[in-house]
């Protein structure tokens, strides 16, 4: 053909220009079968130009709607004419081979074809809103290609996956190329490749999961059938990053763990010998990692194995509870509060043991904190032969915190102790009654110089303060503060004396000052004194006044020591004993012979505090005084005379108490500080809220105090009855379960 210049062009008609541009194309589908040809740039640009002048032809000579027309036709005339034909021949994955190739043509077609037809794109298309050629060739290839063997494509594609499943090797990049035309055919939308694809994919990964997983599930154990399953889902994983498309992860994931751990984690959970409990039994920490790495990412998964995680520890807390009730029952050892030191030694370690598992096999995972928790408060609240855990894990710090306490831990070992003993009281309900055990406990160290290290003792109050708040340890921390400032009014009294010459007390005296608010409450007698001990007193009191003029000093007697000389024929003795033992004692400096009715009447004292002195000095290991009759219980009619003829090996003797059992009182004391506090904590509430219902109350009361004792309803509801009749709150008259704060 001829061209003029744009100004004075001859006019090309449809006929005349196709038949060139037919040539053209034809040229272009013998390269795309592989002939040995192909476009100069002349070529290529005389076939863009062709259409470029029948497209700017004034009407009626502008063909653009014919040539939009005809860019189609010979897309689908090569398409029947060759592609389909060469792929109704082929089968399996020569059919998967050849759509690939003959995809990768359509697209190399298209592409050459949209540059001689580029015109038509830019104003024709754009101008009436048309389909893009690119889109006319998709379009094409979707309605002639895919739709005729998108079904047979994908039952190939399926087999193949499953031949790969089995071990066989396959070529993925054959599998990627078709999956990359299953996600482009769909223009944008991946609805082609989900509906006609994924979504039988999906389903057959189901059949095939849940045909292995019932085989395995019945030959397996937990830790082969948990190695296979995580194998299953890693190969999975890698499937998807070879050839399948990114967005089918987590569905086929969903679906691999539905049929292999879903469906069967009971069973899997629960094998006998080899399922959760036997791993935590046996301490295999690898299998439990790989069942946390299972079972977390699936909703809900980790429910329960921390279900089991939590009975196990429950099942052997109340094995370690049982065996401490027998072996006291059993008293297999002489020493006090041994059992009970073992119970809780035991109670750490197994912590330890599983807060270790979840921190190396649970990635610390909160449910498994919450599991360890649930579980520790059950055991943790069970009575042991009729004690309290809140009174033995008193106990238990007290062995660890005295001298020659039972336990020889040296200073880190302690501390640690410790810190893992305040993380035990968490789990306690009675964290009250714990610290009143404890307070009495520290008193007793703090009085008779029984803690082994002033540091030890503050060390577990700063834990405990930060545990369970200030006002739990502020008396305590008040008691330590006390003996500091004892010591320093001791070394004034000395001062005192040294300055003033003419005070003389007579004995050594120390006095130990406390703030009565801080200590536990003692029983105060008006004992007679000796004359020997009225001096001395007298002289503190004398010292007191010095300093202040408003506190008043009580004597606790019962707190009280003497070392007091015993001349006995064969040598003197020094005896250390308590107050009261040594006022009863020095009676005999005066008399030879003294009946239990002279002695009571001259110390002042109660049957029941007299019996318990007399008894340690007549009836003891240390025979100080003879009784008549010679009889191992002290009666109202018994007497007594100073035995001179006492000896022992030892120069200084200490002279026992029997212990005062106090529990009760103890017991009795926190139960009417419960109520003091059910009272303030109902008063608080109903003070804000003016109005509330019964139920809303009590739980909310419960909550207010469950950070230091888990209140009994009943007691609840009686202190409610109570504040009504103290007219603190007042019964709804239409309601009778509602309440008013009366202000």
């Amino acid at each position: 053909m001829e061209y003029c210049d744009s100004m004075d062009r001859k006019t090309i008609d449809l006929e005349q220009g196709w038949n060139y541009m037919e040539n053209g194309i034809t040229k272009l589908k013998r390269i795309l079968e592989g002939l040995p040809e192909s476009f100069i740039s002349e070529e290529y640009m005389m076939l863009y130009t062709t259409i470029y002048n029948m497209c700017t032809q004034k009407p009626p000579y502008d063909f653009s709607p014919e040539l939009y027309e005809k860019y189609k036709e010979s897309i689908d005339d090569y398409i029947r004419i060759t592609v389909l034909p060469s792929l109704s021949g082929k089968h399996h994955e020569f059919m998967l081979r050849e759509l690939v190739q003959r995809w990768l043509n359509h697209k190399l077609m298209v592409r050459w074809l949209t540059r001689f037809f580029f015109y038509l794109d830019r104003y024709y298309i754009t101008r009436r809103s048309l389909p893009s050629l690119n889109v006319v060739g998709l379009t094409c290839f979707h309605d002639l290609v895919y739709t005729t063997v998108r079904v047979d494509v994908r039952e190939v594609m399926i087999a193949m996956i499953n031949k790969e499943r089995d071990g066989d090797q396959i070529d993925r990049s054959l599998l990627k190329n078709v999956v990359d035309i299953f996600v482009v055919i769909g223009n944008g939308e991946m609805d082609q490749y989900e509906n006609d694809f994924e979504i039988h994919l999906l389903e057959d990964t189901a059949n095939y999961y849940k045909s292995k997983a019932t085989n395995w599930i019945e030959a397996d154990s937990c830790p082969d059938y948990m190695l296979k399953a995580e194998d299953c889902l890693r190969r999975e994983r890698d499937r998807v990053s070879n050839y399948l498309h990114s967005s089918t992860e987590p569905k086929l994931i969903e679906i691999v763990q539905q049929e292999l751990l879903v469906t069967h984690v009971n069973r899997l959970l629960e094998k006998e010998h080899s399922g959760c409990r036997a791993l935590l039994r046996d301490d295999k920490v690898e299998d439990l990692s790989r069942m946390y790495r299972l079972f977390h990412t699936i909703p809900n998964g980790l429910d329960p194995v921390a279900n089991v995680f939590k009975q196990h520890i429950l099942v052997e807390g109340k094995t370690l509870i049982q065996q401490a009730e027998e072996a006291i029952s059993n008293q297999t050892s002489n020493v006090p509060g041994f059992q009970e030191q073992v119970l809780f030694r035991n109670i750490i370690q197994l912590r330890d043991k599983y807060m270790a598992y979840i921190i190396n096999c649970f990635m610390n995972h909160n449910m498994f904190h919450k599991a360890l928790k649930e579980a520790f408060e059950v055991f943790c609240n069970i009575n042991v032969a009729g004690s309290s855990s809140a009174e033995l894990l008193s106990t238990f710090c007290d062995n660890i915190l005295k001298k020659g306490g039972s336990e020889k831990l040296s200073d880190e070992a302690i501390e640690e102790t410790l810190e893992k003993v305040v993380k035990l009281l968490a789990y306690i309900n009675d964290k009250d009654l714990f610290a009143e055990f404890y307070r009495k406990k520290l008193a007793r160290r703090l009085l008779f110089d029984r803690s082994a290290n002033e540091d030890h003792e503050k060390c577990i109050l700063t834990k405990l303060k930060q545990q369970c708040g200030s006002q739990f340890t502020s008396k305590m921390e008040g008691m330590v503060t006390d003996l500091t400032l004892a010591k320093d009014n001791q070394v004034q009294f000395a001062d005192y004396l040294r300055e003033n010459t003419h005070v003389k007390p007579g004995l050594d005296l120390t006095v130990t000052v406390l703030t009565t608010g801080f200590w536990p409450s003692y029983k105060s007698f008006d004992l007679n004194l000796p004359a020997e001990m009225v001096k001395c007193v007298e002289v503190f009191k004398n010292f007191y006044q010095t300093k202040t003029k408003h506190r008043k000093l009580t004597w606790i007697y019962s707190l009280g020591s003497c070392n007091i000389n015993g001349n006995f024929e064969s040598k003197t003795i020094e005896l250390v004993v308590s107050t009261y033992q040594a006022a009863t004692l020095l009676l005999f400096n005066t008399a030879d012979k003294l009946s239990y009715s002279e002695i009571m009447t001259q110390l002042n004292l109660t049957h029941e505090d007299l019996v318990r002195f007399l008894h340690s000095l007549s009836c003891s290991k240390y025979k100080i005084l003879i009784k008549e009759p010679n009889t191992k219980t002290i009666s109202q009619h018994d007497s007594f005379v100073f035995n001179s003829k006492f000896t022992d090996r030892m120069r200084r003797i200490k002279i026992p108490l029997p212990p005062v059992e106090d529990r009760k009182k103890v017991i009795e004391d926190v139960d009417q500080d419960r109520r003091y506090a059910i009272d303030a904590a109902i008063v608080r509430i109903m003070k804000s809220r003016k109005v509330m219902a019964y139920q809303q109350l009590v739980l909310e009361c419960v909550e207010l105090l469950s950070r230091t004792f888990k209140p009994d309803i009943k007691t609840i509801k009686r202190r409610i009855e109570d504040l009504i009749t103290r007219e603190y709150l007042e019964r709804d008259t239409d309601n009778p379960n509602t309440f008013k704060y009366l202000a």
